[in-house]
């Protein structure tokens, strides 16, 4: 079968994952990596899985790969973060069959918090790493890496980007290739990293990239485009398609798709006779660095020109209009608009989410300090809710708290309380062992699981405590307050967060408590599918609307301390909007005049 369609770069990759043979794939949700796996998952040849975290899914392919089935795993640039500890390791061992992992990288920050380059994970690592520029590049780069990674013995890091992981460009589907399962021979001098073991597989990652030097010099993802130009642009990834919507043919090129280790032969090659010297790529001065070492820092415009000012900016995406201000001066010629005129919309909880409550009376409380997490219930931290101070990274919100309320309590009279604020997906990722943290130290901090019944942000993808694997199948429901009582928790309360006045009287509860303490908002997010499970919990969920008496009104706008965007206001009273509106009455008990029903 041979056939072109238009595909993502995640729809691409997935493709590349079953083309090449893969039996095993595992992430965890992420943008803009999620879709990958939602994609593999389509393909009844692979056992593909939601796994609780990152770690946890590189280790599981990792296992498969030992067991002899080419095997794949994709996250997130902060998620490589988590799975680190056995990626470096692994590159150590190699598998006994294929192993790839995709890191997803996300310059400009849509929906992450940092902008961290995991290019530099390839290199401390001493993995070989593809950066394909589009969806074609996504689906053969990952076909190859698997024969790369059986032939050096070695897992292989795919680096992609926001835009090539959601662009669209024609993939020409093949077939399958069927590998055979290939048996597993104990061999603990390789597969048990015992120093004594370690330090010999240590000097054969040394030979391995002495190798890999010379196939980055001379492979097919590595080329130049000579148009016989003076001056020169070396490219990485999607940089490179900016790069060609700005220069076109006037310049010539060199797309560096195998980007470690970097082909430095190549680059010397093509720097040489060239007057100048443009380097784009997104985030870190990778390949700048290796063009000013080659010799041409003289020529070389990257982040910083000969000269050492500043030339392309330090952060967020080099689009075309980037690459022009910085090259040439001016922007494209796009239609100009007085910005000032532009109404913000920052991003809110949906009308109805069972988040909104809580919310609503957490940032009422003025002795509390909130810790917060990754989630849509980040945005807690926002007008008109004010209800979050700090958040880090997955599962940091109990541990976080654990220790701001260990140091608060060692001040006499400082009687401040600490609430930690994560939903049940990163409970089931990283919070348990940070609860764990609590109870063992003897804190004293207050927990919330914000238990929507899916993995809320990512795009309701399957965890633990849904009953659903990644592919469908009926599983296990995991029960988040079985596992809290089992950490050591003594006190513990479920409630459901759209009821406000249980939602007060149940932080008092917490607050009055001098040992740790957990609170289990449990309610569907409004945008859920609704399982059988869920919907004999909550038989009368989302059966009504709510609505304004305009009589009543006097227009006092407290209940836009909602937060709901089904609430506007008309002729000075407030209006909700029917379509939007699933009637969870969050304004209702707001409003001091009965004048919603």
């Amino acid at each position: 079968m041979s056939k072109q369609q238009l595909m993502t770069g995640n729809e691409a990759i997935a493709r590349g994952v079953f083309e090449a043979g893969v039996r095993f794939a595992a992430a965890y949700p992420g943008t803009p990596s999620t879709e990958i796996l939602e994609n593999i998952s389509t393909y009844k040849e692979i056992s593909a899985q939601w796994s609780p975290n990152e770690k946890v899914a590189f280790e599981a392919a990792y296992g498969a790969s030992l067991g002899g089935a080419r095997s794949f795993a994709s996250m997130k640039h902060v998620g490589l973060n988590v799975a680190a500890d056995p990626f470096f390791t692994v590159a150590y061992t190699g598998g006994n069959a294929g192993l790839v992992v995709v890191t997803a990288d996300e310059p400009g920050q849509h929906s992450s918090q940092n902008e961290q380059d995991n290019r530099n994970y390839a290199r401390h690592a001493k993995v070989p790493m593809f950066e394909p520029a589009d969806s074609t590049e996504c689906k053969n780069m990952t076909k190859f890496a698997f024969e790369m990674s059986e032939k050096y013995e070695t897992p292989v890091l795919i680096r992609v980007t926001t835009r090539v992981c959601h662009s669209k460009s024609l993939v020409t589907l093949e077939d399958r290739v069927e590998k055979d399962i290939v048996p597993y021979v104990k061999n603990a001098a390789k597969y048990v990293c015992v120093p004594a073991n370690a330090r010999v597989r240590r000097v054969e990652v040394e030979k391995r990239l002495d190798a890999l030097k010379e196939y980055s010099d001379n492979c097919e993802w590595n080329y130049i485009e000579d148009n016989g130009a003076s001056v020169g642009v070396i490219a990485s990834g999607m940089a490179i398609n900016y790069a060609k919507e700005v220069f076109g043919k006037t310049v010539n090129y060199l797309n560096i798709g195998f980007s470690f280790p970097l082909p430095l032969g190549k680059i010397e090659q093509f720097c040489k006779g060239l007057t100048k010297v443009y380097i784009i790529e997104e985030n870190d001065e990778y390949i700048e660095d290796a063009v000013k070492m080659a010799g041409f820092k003289h020529i070389c415009y990257g982040k910083y020109q000969p000269n050492g000012e500043r030339f392309l900016p330090a952060y967020g995406e080099l689009t075309s209009d980037v690459i022009r201000k910085a090259a040439m001066g001016d922007s494209d010629n796009a239609v100009s608009y007085d910005r000032s005129k532009v109404v913000g919309r920052p991003p809110a909880l949906c009308a109805g989410c069972p988040h909104r409550g809580f919310f609503y009376e957490l940032g009422k409380r003025k002795n509390l300090v909130v810790s917060g997490d990754i989630g849509c219930y980040t945005l807690g931290f926002a007008a008109p809710y004010n209800a979050m101070d700090f958040n880090c990274c997955m599962g940091a919100s109990v541990s976080g708290a654990n220790g701001m309320q260990k140091v608060f309590n060692m001040v006499e009279g400082n009687n401040k309380r600490v609430v930690g604020v994560l939903g049940d997906s990163t409970f089931f990722h990283s919070g348990m062992t940070s609860l764990l943290d609590v109870v063992y130290n003897k804190g004293n901090c207050i927990t919330v699981i914000l238990d929507n019944r899916i993995t809320g942000m990512t795009g309701h993808q399957q965890n633990p405590g849904t009953g659903f694997t990644a592919q469908g199948e009926p599983t296990e429901i995991v029960d988040i307050e079985g596992i809290v009582k089992a950490l050591g928790i003594k006190h513990i309360r479920v409630i459901d967060p759209n009821n406000l006045k249980l939602v007060s009287d149940t932080l008092d509860w917490a607050i009055a408590l001098d040992e740790p303490s957990v609170i289990i908002t449990r309610y569907p997010c409004v945008l859920k599918k609704m399982s059988m499970a869920d919907k004999n919990e909550w038989p009368n969920m989302y059966q009504s609307k709510c609505v304004v008496d305009s009589d009543k009104c006097i227009g006092c706008k407290l209940c836009l301390r909602s937060g709901c965007p089904a609430i506007s206001f008309k002729d000075k009273k407030a209006v909700i909007d029917k379509t939007m509106c699933v009637g969870c009455t969050v304004c209702k008990q707001i409003c001091p005049k009965g004048a919603i029903n």
